[in-house]
């Protein structure tokens, strides 16, 4: 259970991020059982600031489908592990590997970038055939002992993430530099061949910050598909309309603008979300119009066990300090 959390936060994300949120997150969900019960607001409050939050909510629904089919004991088979919501053949891999001593290749970032240096892979990484090669690879160097899959597997991970490196690999301590064919050429790091950077499109939204004479806030839950799926945030103006009618077409309520806040970058892998915050002022009477199941008003400083975005998160704090 525990590699399968560690390997499933490791996903695009760096080890020294992972730790904090890692050790909070088992504390709080020990086992299975414990997170397969537990409300998916409460799971992904817990994932709020590590981000790709569709992790969280398949680490929660494999968890409820290990509770359901397997008695809250985690699969011990290959197929079964990768028939679990978010678990790629690698993750499987290392996972079953890791933690059962099976014998299973497996191809993540670091283990990826080892081997298209040591066999300088020439193809663009993001190529099928680029990827059939480099599996193709992982599985001949690995061990034919099962009892020395794990420690094999650990060891490539290592030797990416700490000496291997994207940016300035270490070849003058690398157990692997006598044979290493990217080292040969004298160009290691033009292995793995990385596609094209795309100049990443801009996306305006306008986040509504409507607050009654409380100073409370409201947030709603947002759709699950999309971004930030099934986390709570701002409603959003994505029209022409102004934020003052756009929330008499949406709510049926009338507000009074109070100031825009300060403009925020977020980027996403594929384009980057310009934020417009704009507080409006709304009556006691009209915010309890539009509470209900999906929209709560909250204090800023205290906003219960809900998953947030990242600028969201980051606003209820500037929210909380400004008053």
């Amino acid at each position: 259970y525990r590699v399968w959390v560690s390997e499933i936060m490791l996903q695009q994300t760096q080890v020294t991020t992972v730790i904090p949120f890692y050790e909070r997150f088992i504390r709080r969900f020990p086992d299975v059982v414990t997170l397969a019960r537990a409300r998916v607001d409460t799971v992904l409050s817990y994932w709020t600031g590590l981000g790709y939050y569709a992790r969280a909510r398949n680490l929660h629904r494999a968890a409820k489908i290990i509770l359901q089919e397997y008695d809250g004991v985690f699969p011990n088979e290959f197929e079964s592990v990768l028939a679990l919501p978010g678990i790629g053949k690698s993750t499987a891999g290392a996972i079953l590997s890791l933690a059962s001593d099976q014998r299973h290749p497996i191809l993540d970032g670091n283990v990826r970038r080892v081997l298209a240096r040591y066999f300088a892979v020439a193809g663009e990484i993001s190529r099928g055939e680029t990827e059939a090669a480099l599996w193709q690879h992982a599985a001949a160097v690995l061990p034919k002992s099962a009892a020395l899959a794990a420690p094999f597997n650990q060891a490539m991970m290592d030797l990416g993430a700490l000496v291997c490196t994207r940016a300035k690999p270490q070849c003058g301590v690398c157990p692997l530099v006598g044979n290493c064919q990217g080292n040969a050429l004298g160009t290691p790091t033009a292995f793995p061949v990385r596609s094209r950077k795309r100049v990443r499109p801009i996306r305006e939204v306008t986040f509504i910050i409507l607050r009654d004479s409380r100073g409370r806030v409201l947030l709603e839950r947002r759709p699950a598909s999309g971004i930030w799926g099934g986390l709570w945030g701002f409603p959003e103006c994505l029209s022409g309309e102004t934020p003052v009618d756009w929330c008499q077409h949406r709510f049926h309520i009338r507000t009074t603008r109070a100031k825009a806040l300060p403009v925020m970058n977020h980027g996403f892998t594929h384009y980057v979300l310009k934020i417009h915050p704009q507080t409006l002022r709304v009556s006691d009477a009209a915010g309890a119009k539009i509470e209900g199941k999906d929209r709560v008003w909250i204090t800023p400083g205290a906003p219960g066990r809900r998953g947030l975005a990242a600028p969201v998160k980051q606003l209820l704090e500037q929210l909380d300090k400004t008053g």
